[in-house]
């Protein structure tokens, strides 16, 4: 079908509204992007290809007032959960606590309040929708896709962080994301690159993964974001994203949800390797899903046509209703207008209730002891994020360090949803105690065994981000403990505090403010001159 030139009420322009793509380059969009923006696109998508780092936020805010040149209500969404998983701090790693560091700082108060720091500044950069946070349960330890971007192992430490990041983004009028409906931590493969299934009954998904979902409904949640999994308990032959078991007989009927639904990237295999994006958004707005993620690879404006062209086809030839599509199109522009002004004060005075029947309001238990070893420093007139990184933080042993060490960073092959981003608690050693050596470490690379013999008399710190998923990480942390064992373990992840003897540290996850954090534990007399733990 040869292009059409239309307005957004138009039902090209419909389907158009329903169709957030990406796009490629950190300068004025592609040409052919602004006439679909024109032609009534619903939103597109920012990813770390867009930032430039020499420009940072500033840079940000200027591509977006751009995009809003071609339409002012243009949604603008991008993928910034903190942690592990960043697209504003791309060049750097975050400056903001991943999911399991706040889940593991204990305080959901505090959780609101990194959430609305970091809702500030997406709204200074001029962005109306944050894909998170995460509601998924850190339940499979095989799972390489949630883990650290959970906030924790239990349902209910999740529900209350999940409804605290949701009131908090949301006070600040950006669109939060729950995601990934209807759970993807108990599953132990990727939606990347398969269709993964969640093997869970019913009544253990009442009990365990939908408990997050309801705290975020109950919180006034705008978004849910799909998975790509399949749930024999809810639809035995069809991902979440397509089933309408799953998305209009649970989440709109049994949960009572009213808002927006989005799918998850369409690039993802589990939907561009088996039905193709075209069919894919067919069925999904089929099943009750509003919005199209066409997905982060996906940056030829033609796929947005022959997307737009398929649904488009389906309402003429009467396979998907008018009303239907309508209905989709009109809970898009409803964010929009939220976003915009709407109802967005009445949504922030949303009480968040604890999901818990007779639960207490001390908090949430920490998932290791904080005995002497947590960072308790009083929460002054630090950044929030500052002081979630510090409580989250755990040393066990002695962990201080004296003269410049080396640091050896075990390198893993980083989760499709991270991408490469800089990690490690090297960068922050370096910059606090000068002469540290930091050497990064593969698994088909030299051994660790013989770097340390080239660096005799340092002390050792060992990086790691894989311990618990890669077992050779964990055969070279042996093997360095053989030979060395004052040497200190900084885990950059998840793991056992078992696998581990003292001395060892724990950052739940591989921000650049829980290693700053870390470093100042190793070296805390040097907290003045460097302002370890702060964001660069």
């Amino acid at each position: 079908m040869p292009e059409l030139r239309a307005g957004p009420d138009t039902l090209r322009g419909l389907a158009l509204r329903t169709l957030f793509p990406g796009f490629a380059g950190t300068q004025v969009p592609p040409a052919r992007l602004g006439r679909l923006i024109e032609d009534g696109l619903g939103g597109v998508v920012l990813f770390g290809r867009n930032i430039d780092p020499a420009r940072g936020d500033a840079g940000i805010a200027e591509l977006t007032r751009r995009l809003r040149g071609y339409r002012p209500d243009v949604l603008i969404a991008i993928d910034e959960e903190g942690g592990d998983v960043t697209r504003l701090d791309v060049a750097t790693g975050s400056a903001y606590p991943g999911s399991a560091a706040l889940g593991a700082a204990g305080d959901p108060d505090l959780t609101r309040e990194v959430a609305a720091s970091l809702a500030a500044r997406l709204r200074a950069c001029g962005i109306d929708i944050n894909f998170a946070p995460v509601a998924d349960i850190d339940v499979d330890s095989r799972n390489p896709i949630i883990g650290v971007r959970a906030f924790g192992s239990d349902p209910y430490l999740v529900a209350r962080h999940t409804a605290a990041f949701v009131t908090g983004q949301q006070s600040h009028g950006v669109v939060a994301t729950v995601k990934h409906f209807p759970g993807h931590g108990g599953t132990a493969e990727d939606s990347h690159v398969s269709v993964p299934v969640l093997d869970a009954s019913r009544q253990l998904l009442d009990h365990r993964e939908l408990v997050p979902f309801r705290a975020a409904i109950a919180a006034g949640v705008r978004l849910v974001m799909t998975a790509h999994i399949t749930v024999p308990a809810l639809d035995g032959s069809q991902p979440a994203t397509l089933s309408p078991a799953t998305i209009t007989g649970l989440l709109r009927g049994e949960l009572g949800y009213t808002g927006a639904v989005m799918t998850d990237g369409f690039d993802m295999h589990a939907i561009s390797g088996t039905v193709g994006h075209a069919e894919g958004a067919v069925q999904a707005l089929l099943a009750g899903v509003d919005a199209i993620c066409v997905g982060g690879d996906s940056t030829d404006p033609e796929l947005v046509e022959t997307i737009a062209d398929a649904i488009v086809s389906a309402v003429e030839t009467g396979r998907l209703g008018f009303e239907r599509l309508a209905e989709a199109a009109e809970r898009i522009t409803g964010l929009s207008a939220w976003v915009r002004g709407g109802d967005r004060l009445c949504n922030a005075r949303h009480e968040e209730a604890d999901p818990r029947p007779n639960a207490d309001s001390q908090g949430d238990a920490s998932p290791v002891p904080a005995g002497d070893g947590r960072s308790n420093r009083p929460d002054i007139s630090e950044p929030a994020e500052v002081r979630a990184a510090r409580r989250a933080v755990v040393a066990r042993g002695d962990v201080t360090l004296r003269t410049a060490p080396l640091v050896l960073e075990l390198q893993d092959d980083p989760s499709l949803a991270a991408g490469h981003i800089p990690w490690g608690i090297g960068a922050p050693l370096a910059d606090r105690m000068p002469g540290t050596v930091v050497v990064p470490v593969y698994e088909s690379g030299p051994p660790a065994r013989s770097v340390l013999a080239r660096h005799p008399g340092r002390p050792v710190v060992v990086a790691v981000r894989g311990v618990r998923r890669l077992p050779w990480q964990l055969r070279v942390v042996t093997e360095i403990r053989a030979m060395r064992p004052d040497a200190i373990i900084v885990d950059h992840e998840l793991s056992d505090p078992a696998q581990f003897e003292e001395p060892y540290v724990l950052t739940y996850g591989a921000s650049r403010v829980t290693a700053e954090a870390a470093a100042e534990l190793l070296h805390p007399h040097a907290a003045d001159r460097a302002g370890a733990g702060r964001p660069a």
